[in-house]
């Protein structure tokens, strides 16, 4: 077989990151911010990979991009070919760190935040395990209070001087795309169980326009909440960032107000690991100069 003419192909860690970066969000434009890379640079690295492949892996869509049947397969390999690399040069440069470390999380910021967080901490710091656990955002900073949790995030109606602040997520309400139960009066909400701030703050809006509602389904899990909106049995309240293409916003309902995304720590005796997992978190996201939060909400 004459191989001369054949283009080869690299499957570079870099532009597999890019690719992997554009799958998740669905969009060039919050890839490059990933990936520190301008938006034309991450298109121009997508086209050089399909035209390598000869196979288009996205299509484009209104809103962004949506992986095709071949992206979805190299997908697969490009997640694990990356974590083989990473955990590579972890383990030839990296500090030679073990552990355990146990982090609360609200379960809607787990959905959404959670796996590009593990995954990046796992490939730097291979050696320390962190052990999860969800509940809702005042039972967990009790834990940390109590020493049971080492760190924990949380969802805060405002800044606070103990927490760390690490974002305002905007409040929102969703439906399916399929059914429209905003229709029904009274309106028909899902929502969490008592003591969650989405769940006082998204009635009290219905009541100040005398919106008609009643909690036609209620759950102290968010895949229940997401499960009951899927089922176009009603409506609910949500971080924006959890908002997949299956469901709708909806504009039409009252405004919602933002929440304020906190990172907390124990008051224990200071440890190497369980830094560098608190700096590994705080560099996930998007930290503004002069933190601050207007008045809000938070998932408990």
């Amino acid at each position: 077989m004459d191989t001369r003419n054949i283009h080869p192909m690299n499957l570079t860690p870099d532009i597999l990151r890019t690719f992997v970066a554009a799958a998740q969000s669905g969009n060039f434009t919050h890839a490059a911010k990933q990936v520190h890379l301008t938006q034309s640079a991450v298109s121009m690295q997508i086209r050089r990979l399909e035209s390598d492949i000869g196979k288009p892996l996205f299509n484009r869509i209104t809103r962004g991009v949506e992986l095709t049947p071949h992206g979805e397969r190299l997908l697969r390999y490009a997640r694990r070919l990356l974590q083989i690399h990473d955990k590579a040069v972890a383990s030839l440069t990296g500090p030679n760190l073990n552990g355990q470390i146990r982090l609360g999380v609200p379960e809607e910021l787990s959905h959404r935040y959670l796996p590009g967080i593990l995954r990046s901490f796992s490939a730097r710091y291979p050696l320390i395990s962190v052990d999860i656990h969800c509940d809702f955002s005042n039972r967990l900073k009790e834990m940390v209070e109590e020493g049971q949790l080492d760190l924990c995030l949380a969802n805060d109606e405002t800044s606070t001087r103990v927490g760390h602040f690490l974002r305002n997520e905007p409040v929102v309400w969703i439906a399916p795309r399929d059914a429209a139960p905003e229709m029904e009066s009274p309106l028909p909400l899902a929502l969490f169980h008592q003591g969650c701030m989405y769940r006082k703050w998204g009635m009290q809006a219905l009541a100040q326009k005398d919106i008609p509602f009643r909690i036609a389904y209620s759950s102290p899990s968010f895949a229940g909440i997401l499960a009951a909106v899927r089922s176009g049995v009603a409506v609910a309240p949500v971080g924006k960032s959890s908002v997949t293409r299956e469901f709708r916003i909806l504009e039409t309902l009252p405004a919602l107000p933002y929440v304020c995304i906190t990172l907390y720590s124990g008051n224990g005796p200071e440890d190497k690991a369980k830094a560098c997992l608190s700096q590994h978190i705080a560099g996930s996201f998007d930290i503004p100069a002069e933190p601050g939060c207007e008045k809000g909400h938070g998932s408990g």
